[in-house]
């Protein structure tokens, strides 16, 4: 079995990497130029301790993580979170020369910041990861001038205000990082609304006769498996296209489903409930009210 590397420290993986430590121990911005990989197999794992984000280009691997694969033709900006999983595969017979940055970021520079909890909540850290986010020039010199300002400032002589201006540094980062994912979405309209009919074909066949009681309420995980899509990713490109996220739109589909059961079905309301997955017929009646404003009695009243 292949061996998986671990990191612990930012120090353990400039070693790894061959290049000279860490000029802070909590932080560090590499050349992706001067990495070499000491390991002459084709095929290399780890897990890192530490937050990483990429920015690569002409790399001669092929990177996996979670459940998207990267190559890096062009500049690409990848985001790796603590304590997961990271495979490299190296095409032994191309030869080039990569370029580019990665910033690393060890959990505990960031505790008692603002950033602590909220870098937790950009869906580019989520192990489902949505996809690599492809930069423009324009876009990529943005992100390198913020790089660099972290690198500046680390380099200087440590003070009171050093952590807090690197900090101020790294969220204006994952701020551009989030509108240029978004700029992506928008770019991508024609594969997107692709993936909008397909979504729709599947939710409507999950609420099909009989399909219900045999499959159950569908999750976000199982619609995001049939569309060959992280969950994340579904997500992400729901609320840019829709205003709504998966959740919500199985919920719409359920009450769809709900009306269509209590104006041309007998099935009482507990019935309905019990169909759609709720454990308490009381819940379906909350949620039902909550989304349409008439509890199910109220509505099937009104066709009579």
């Amino acid at each position: 079995m292949e061996k998986t590397f671990r990191f612990n420290s930012l120090s353990e993986f400039h070693t790894f990497c061959k290049l000279p430590p860490p000029e802070h121990p909590l932080i560090s911005l590499i050349d992706y130029s001067k990495v070499t990989y000491p390991i002459d197999d084709s095929e290399l794992k780890w897990i890192q301790n530490f937050y990483s984000i990429g920015l690569k280009r002409n790399v001669n691997a092929k990177f996996n993580y979670g459940q998207q694969q990267y190559d890096f033709d062009s500049g690409v900006l990848t985001f790796v979170s603590p304590l997961q999983f990271l495979k490299i595969e190296i095409k032994q017979e191309v030869e080039v020369v990569p370029t580019g940055w990665l910033l690393l970021i060890h959990p505990d520079f960031l505790w008692s910041t603002t950033l602590v909890k909220k870098i937790k909540s950009y869906d580019f850290f989520q192990y489902a990861v949505n996809e690599a986010l492809f930069l423009s020039d324009k876009e990529e010199k943005v992100i390198v001038d913020i790089l660099q300002k972290i690198e500046k400032e680390y380099q200087s002589n440590i003070d009171k205000f050093s952590q807090e201006l690197i900090i101020a540094q790294i969220e204006l980062l994952l701020i551009y990082a989030e509108r240029f994912y978004e700029r992506q979405f928008i770019t991508r309209k024609k594969s997107n609304h692709e993936i909008l009919a397909r979504f729709e074909q599947v939710l409507s066949h999950c609420f099909e006769d009989g399909k219900l009681l045999e499959n159950g309420i569908p999750t976000v995980t199982t619609i995001a498996e049939q569309l060959n899509i992280s969950p994340n990713y579904l997500g992400s490109l729901l609320r840019v296209q829709t205003g709504q996220n998966t959740k919500q739109h199985i919920q719409s589909k359920m009450m769809d489903y709900a009306k269509l059961c209590l104006s041309t079905t007998n099935m009482s309301i507990s019935e309905i409930a019990y169909e759609l997955g709720f454990e308490h017929p009381q819940s379906f009646s909350k949620l039902f009210k909550q989304k349409t404003n008439q509890t199910p009695l109220e509505f099937r009243q009104s066709f009579n």
